[in-house]
């Protein structure tokens, strides 16, 4: 793509030449026009002058002619020769010639009576004012040839176009210079950011920035801010997934070791479940730890959508093994009235990380209900537990993420609510707690979906 400089370079000095030829073409004709008056009022001057002069008997016909053509006004228009290209004719009423100047062509100027006309004689174009003495009987006639109106406003033309052309150089310079100082800001921005190291995420400046570019500069602010925030996530991410990843893997090593070394079959199996239970906890914190990296991209959700319904008792089947585990039950409430479509890869993260939080937080005997309602235009997906709740110190941090509240079930990691945050945001849903009066939580997803009612 062209430079900024190189396209305000061209677009000011084509500019730039344009107002020249416009004013060009606008003074060249206004000359024309201002000429045209002018040499108009010099030739009706001239005529009337001569026939004024022979009325008056001032001066005989013969030099009449000759006369004319060194009279009229010496203005602004006058160049030197001009007079000599003046020609007067006089002409008696029955069409004898009485009188010519020296200039003057053999042909009669013109055959209309009186006033301003136009004629050709041998090839050269003529401007003509004729005026008639009805007292001595005769017709004058003083004309210019065009080529002398013509060669005056090339003249004048001239003059406005040879500065011009002297002068465009010059200000292209001047252009090339004003354009290197008003973009030199931004080139001390581009330097100052192309010396920073990669860690310096500082904001600039924008203060000192000319207007124009402040926009520039807030975004890149926000940009660095953004990816500030994104960095120490990471960090934190990075540096507490080694840690809980450790933690399980080294008591597996523990274990194995134990069950390798065990003097009789109940010290092995206790070992052995013990290596089962570090493995089921290292394959959720690695499950959780996928989904919260897929959910942080930017990426538009794919078009996956599914029943909603269809999506909860996949995830409950799902869950089955766990919550048997667990001595919790299962229970599925439908009182949808349509098929309820949306992203089901989304809603799966969302409601599996829900359920198996209330599976955690359920005491052995217990149960699970998950309730799937319609709202308008929403579906609610409520699932409430018998655990110890939440309190309402925990509620402003609940969906940060590695976040562990007062009440929260051992072996968690702080990321089963923070994915669901980040699922049902990405769904343009809401999440809502919820305490229950005989103890608990209910955590309700409220998701906007794609009703099909010819279906249900």
């Amino acid at each position: 793509m062209t430079s900024i400089r190189t396209r305000l370079f061209v677009i000011l000095l084509t500019t730039t030449t344009l107002v020249w030829l416009s004013a060009f073409v606008w003074v060249q004709q206004s000359t024309r026009d201002k000429v045209e008056r002018v040499l108009d009022a010099r030739l009706a001057e001239a005529g009337q002058m001569v026939s004024s002069l022979l009325s008056d008997q001032r001066i005989d016909v013969s030099r009449a002619a000759t006369l004319a053509t060194n009279s009229g006004s010496t203005g602004e228009f006058m160049q030197a020769g001009y007079s000599h290209r003046l020609s007067c004719q006089i002409w008696s009423l029955d069409g004898t010639l009485v009188g010519r100047s020296g200039s003057s062509p053999a042909e009669q100027l013109t055959n209309q009576d009186t006033g301003f006309s136009q004629n050709v004689i041998d090839g050269e174009a003529w401007r003509v004012y004729s005026v008639v003495n009805e007292d001595l009987g005769v017709r004058i006639m003083v004309g210019d040839s065009y080529i002398v109106r013509d060669r005056l406003v090339d003249d004048v033309a001239k003059g406005l176009v040879l500065p011009a052309l002297l002068m465009l150089p010059i200000m292209a310079v001047l252009i090339l210079l004003s354009l290197q100082r008003g973009l030199a800001p931004i080139d001390r921005m581009a330097r100052a950011l192309a010396l920073r190291p990669a860690e310096d995420l500082s904001p600039v400046d924008a203060a000192i920035l000319p207007r124009e570019i402040k926009p520039m500069g807030h975004a890149l602010n926000g940009l660095f801010s953004r990816v500030n925030v994104m960095r120490d996530r990471e960090k934190s991410f990075t540096s507490f997934a080694a840690h809980e990843l450790k933690t399980p893997l080294a008591g597996i090593k523990i274990q194995a070791q134990v069950a390798a070394m065990a003097p009789d079959a109940q010290t092995r199996q206790q070992a052995l479940n013990r290596i089962q239970d570090g493995m089921t906890r290292a394959d959720r914190m690695v499950r959780q730890l996928l989904a919260l990296a897929t959910l942080d991209r930017d990426d538009p959700p794919d078009d996956c959508n599914a029943d909603v319904l269809l999506v909860v008792k996949s995830v409950v089947s799902d869950l089955a093994r766990v919550a048997a585990a667990q001595q919790v039950t299962l229970q599925i409430e439908d009182r949808l009235t349509y098929l309820a479509k949306v992203n089901s890869d989304l809603l799966t993260v969302a409601v599996r990380n829900i359920v198996e939080n209330a599976i955690m937080a359920s005491p052995k005997g217990e149960s699970v209900q998950i309730e799937v309602v319609q709202n308008n235009r929403h579906v609610v997906i409520a699932v409430s537990d018998h655990g110890r709740g939440i309190p309402d110190a925990d509620l402003p941090h609940i969906a940060d993420r590695f976040y562990r509240g007062k009440n929260a079930p051992n072996g968690g990691s702080g990321l089963g609510l923070s994915i669901v945050a980040a699922a049902v945001q990405r769904l343009t849903g809401t999440v809502e707690f919820q305490a229950r009066p005989d103890g608990g939580e209910i955590v309700a997803l409220r998701i906007p979906v794609s009703p099909d009612v010819n279906t249900k």
